[in-house]
């Protein structure tokens, strides 16, 4: 690994685990795919998507698609999940200029968030 993707990696960990997650009114479960377009290689934005989601006990996925956008399949709270979502689209060091979100079934006994590579 290069000396500088070890230095973004470290940043955006440190980063990941500064957001103040709020405490969040129980609402129900959902699973939504989201698309991200725009900056969003190269900045370590799987990687917060992956810390943020693993803080908050989302189960799911998180990857890279050829076509230079972040895809991320997100199981848990709704309230959770929008809270996410939110928090990639601020992000400074990304640029999120088109997002879909799509409603999925949800899937039984997936407890886990990874990055897919």
């Amino acid at each position: 690994m290069s000396v500088f993707k070890k230095f973004r990696n470290d940043y955006v960990i440190w980063h990941a685990n500064r957001i103040k997650i709020p405490e969040f009114i129980p609402s129900i479960i959902v699973r939504k795919k989201v698309s991200f377009s725009g900056k969003v290689q190269k900045v370590g934005f799987r990687l917060e998507i992956y810390c943020i989601a693993r803080r908050m006990k989302l189960s799911g996925w998180v990857k890279n698609l050829n076509d230079g956008s972040v895809e991320a399949e997100l199981q848990g709270e709704e309230t959770q999940i929008d809270f996410l979502v939110n928090c990639m689209r601020s992000l400074k060091r990304a640029s999120v200029q088109k997002m879909t979100i799509i409603d999925l079934p949800i899937k039984a006994n997936e407890v886990s968030f990874d990055i897919v590579e």
